[in-house]
């Protein structure tokens, strides 16, 4: 007899809410989480979109350690010293059915582990696990800590340096064009300053990104999120372009808060946090499989990320598939059938939600943002040339506004816009 129904290893968003659904429904689980305490060993740019988080925990929003809500969104293409910003704010982005807000992981994943061991699940922190344990050739739970803990499933939300999907057989190495690095920071300052700084409202705050400069060049761009009492900046960088950047990206971190849209917003602030991590990129296209002989993976382990250049998204995708993958698990456990023909149930309910269907829809997208280098550094530069030939008067005879605007375009060449354009409204 195995020791647990089931073990889940992770307690990010992903693994917390797949043990509380199951604890919830009177399984024994136990989750295994490498960091101290969990969160300690997670990053984020700092936003969760809530609809799926209300789906498991409907009062979450008076429970939960949240900080903003977003209400205003902002894309800046920015050179070495200049910046085209569009900007969107609406109360419609803070409705209940649409609301997301800035996160710091550590307490809302010690918020969600909490959750889970409030619904029965035991968690172990501080261990991590060596490997996996086989019972004829199927996955029977885990080696950790020099002991062997079995299970009649083993969900893997280890996120995506997972090196149990290998193990499992689910996955092989991610490619270096499928993984981004990330690093951020997160300054402290009064929350009055940052509501003033960004014309916010006390509980309310700013998702910005950035494009250009931020990388120098490079495919990946800048984030910056306002919490209630600091601020969470960063880049986000594909690994393979970065291999051939003569700046480090900590450097790159470096002159992007010295920039200047940027330092006027971090002025007079502490630094209480530096973190760096590897993301996934590859959308759709990485997927790898979802579930064999008594085991699943879901979250960041199951690469379930997508990065859309005005909008990225992660934490959402991890809330829902752990629910789904908990579903899944119940199931197979109600049946006494935890074979990968049961357990290919949460492949399909992955299908028939959100999750799979908008990695599928965008698939083609992160292979763009890839290839489309202009984006990086021709087309904030085009945008800047534009602004200057608007807003910039010196005396000189004016010229006609279309040929302000088409001199900038016609330097980065009209068919070379008009190609990305075709192929950016194509992968979209």
């Amino acid at each position: 007899m195995a020791d647990f129904d089931a073990i889940v290893v992770g307690a990010g968003c992903a693994g917390s809410v797949a043990a509380y659904e199951l604890a919830s429904a009177g399984k024994s689980v136990l989750v295994v989480e490498r960091g101290n305490y969990a969160g300690a060993k997670n990053m984020t740019g700092g936003r969760i979109y809530t609809h799926s988080l209300e789906a498991v925990f409907p009062d979450f929003s008076e429970e939960a350690p949240l900080e903003r809500k977003i209400t205003t969104e902002r894309i800046s293409f920015i050179t070495e010293d200049e910046n085209t910003t569009m900007e969107f704010a609406s109360p419609r982005l803070g409705r209940p059915e649409n609301a997301s807000y800035s996160v710091l992981r550590g307490p809302f994943d010690r918020w969600l582990a909490s959750k889970a061991e409030q619904a029965g699940a035991e968690c172990i922190f501080g261990i991590a696990v060596d490997g996996l344990v086989w019972e004829d050739g199927h996955v029977a739970g885990v080696s950790a800590g020099g002991d062997e803990i079995t299970a009649e499933v083993t969900i893997l939300a280890d996120g995506v340096n997972s090196l149990l999907t290998e193990q499992a057989k689910l996955a092989t190495k991610p490619q270096p064009h499928q993984l981004a690095v990330s690093v951020k920071e997160t300054i402290s300052l009064p929350a009055q300053v940052i509501s003033d700084r960004f014309r916010a409202a006390d509980d309310e705050g700013t998702a910005w990104l950035f494009a250009g400069a931020a990388t120098q060049g490079h495919a990946g761009g800048g984030f910056l999120y306002t919490n209630r009492e600091s601020i969470s900046i960063g880049l986000v960088a594909t690994l393979s372009d970065l291999c051939t950047s003569q700046v480090p990206i900590y450097q790159m971190m470096e002159d992007f808060k010295g920039h200047p849209a940027v330092a006027p917003l971090l002025a007079g602030g502490k630094l209480v946090e530096y973190s760096g991590h590897l993301i996934p990129e590859g959308g759709f296209n990485m997927v790898p499989t979802l579930y064999a002989d008594g085991c699943l993976a879901t979250g960041d382990a199951a690469m379930l990320c997508i990065n859309l250049g005005y909008q990225v998204r992660g934490m959402d995708y991890a809330v829902a598939s752990g629910s789904l993958a908990a579903e899944a698990a119940l199931e197979a456990l109600e049946a006494g059938d935890v074979s990968a023909a049961k357990l290919a149930g949460y492949q399909a309910k992955l299908e028939n939600s959100f999750v799979l269907q908008d990695l599928k829809a965008y698939q083609d997208f992160p292979a763009f943002m890839e290839g489309t280098k202009r984006m990086y550094d021709d087309y904030p530069a085009m945008l800047a040339d534009m602004m200057r030939g608007l807003f910039v008067v010196d005396g000189s005879l004016v010229q006609p506004v279309r040929k302000k605007m088409m001199a900038p375009v016609k330097r980065v060449g009209l068919m070379n816009v008009l190609k990305d354009v075709r192929r950016g409204v194509k992968a979209l």
